[in-house]
């Protein structure tokens, strides 16, 4: 009898490491794959549905176009993964396996601050994109240039700097009257990350009318106000928060080696958990490097990993040896709204640029990743969208 692998997940690591799999595995095991959604969301790029929703034709890509016909799918939300028993459950009903690869991605951290998770949007879907934008129109219509709209995002990483971006885009584009806030709560936007990068990317946000508010964390939310620090409120018509991340619950009961906190799984540099079935990858995970840290939680990572990921979960079923994989960065691409700003681009002899070149290699990485996934044609249908 074969073996049963099952992937968990479609965003880049699930995506990824399904292909791979095909290719390795061949006919010699049965691969299922489970997603709550029977797409696969090009998650870096789907800020661009806050200023215009049709791009979410080009951005999501049917799990049809993306596995062969021999690979089974099934859309199912998890609500748990049962090692004992090799199954995993899902709302309706539950799924064998003899080896899983869990990539499942993460959800948003709120850090226990009051009233965040009741009020705030988080941009991890599709739908959280689309409902941006459609509050964000909402109050633009309601507001008059006396009296504005207040939109406010708390967390100035990615996400942030992306989601203001486009705000700002939508706002210009409908010359509607909007104002827009970016609280972080670290002194710098993108945090942890080079000064003259930080510097860019700030001087193209306040180009764009973004006000920014740095050395303050956001303490409470309330359905009109965001606290902020000791003595500053303000009020919103929208707010979205893209301040951190953290594991998934259906995981969080899994007899699987986790972080108490956050929940991700801890995997090796073969993307092994302490269960021998069970693999993991991307942002779900924490995945060993050499070094104090961790793979990074970026598209980019998962990428990389699904490839070496899926390898060795065939690998595995053969009874080889596996391989260890190690993160290459290979740059930084920030969009802001029209603009973008790279950094330490691999083969670019530029440390920090913006302009047209940072702009066409955003829009290149996209192109890339949906021709590598769907195929050159749907990337060249996608390239005026991104």
């Amino acid at each position: 009898m074969s073996e049963n692998v099952v992937v968990l997940g479609s965003g880049y690591a699930g995506a990824g490491a399904v292909q791979r799999l095909e290719s390795s595995l061949g006919r010699s095991a049965e691969l299922t794959w489970v997603s709550d959604v029977d797409y696969h969301l090009v998650l870096h790029e789907s800020h661009r549905c806050i200023r215009d929703p049709s791009v979410r034709e080009e951005i999501t890509i049917p799990v049809h176009e993306i596995k062969s016909s021999s690979t089974t799918f099934r859309q199912g939300r998890v609500v748990g993964v049962d090692t004992d028993g090799r199954t995993v459950e899902l709302e309706d009903g539950e799924v064998k396996y003899d080896y899983l690869l869990v990539a499942l991605g993460s959800s948003t951290a709120f850090f226990g601050i009051e009233g965040l998770e009741a009020y705030a949007h988080t941009l991890k879907s599709l739908d959280d994109a689309l409902g941006i934008h459609d509050d964000v129109a909402d109050a633009a219509a309601g507001a008059t240039p006396d009296d504005p709209a207040q939109v406010v995002i708390g967390g100035a990483g990615l996400s942030g700097i992306q989601t203001a971006g486009e705000v700002a885009e939508y706002r210009d584009d409908h010359d509607a009257p909007i104002d827009i806030h970016l609280v972080e709560g670290l002194d710098r936007v993108f945090p942890n990350n080079d000064p003259q990068l930080q510097g860019a990317l700030r001087k193209r946000l306040e180009a764009a009318g973004v006000e920014i508010h740095t050395g303050e964390f956001i303490g409470e939310v309330d359905e009109n106000r965001v606290y902020v620090g000791e003595d500053t409120e303000m009020a919103y018509d929208v707010l979205v928060w893209t301040g951190g991340i953290t594991g998934r619950d259906c995981v969080a009961d899994a007899s699987i080696d986790k972080d108490d906190r956050s929940r991700r799984l801890f995997a090796d540099r073969t993307f092994e958990t302490d269960d021998d079935r069970v693999f993991a990858l991307g942002d779900c995970a924490l995945v060993d490097q050499p070094g104090d840290n961790p793979a990074p939680p970026t598209a980019q990572a998962a990428w990389q990993a699904a490839e070496v990921a899926g390898e060795n979960v065939a690998r595995r079923v053969r009874g080889q040896p596996l391989t260890e994989w190690t993160h290459k960065d290979k740059g930084t691409v920030v969009s802001v709204g029209e603009t973008a700003v790279g950094h330490d681009v691999l083969y670019v002899p530029l440390t920090t640029f913006g302009g047209t070149p940072a702009k066409l290699l955003k829009k290149g990485i996209a192109a890339r990743w949906i021709a590598d996934i769907a195929g050159v044609g749907r990337a060249m249908d996608a390239w005026s969208d991104m």
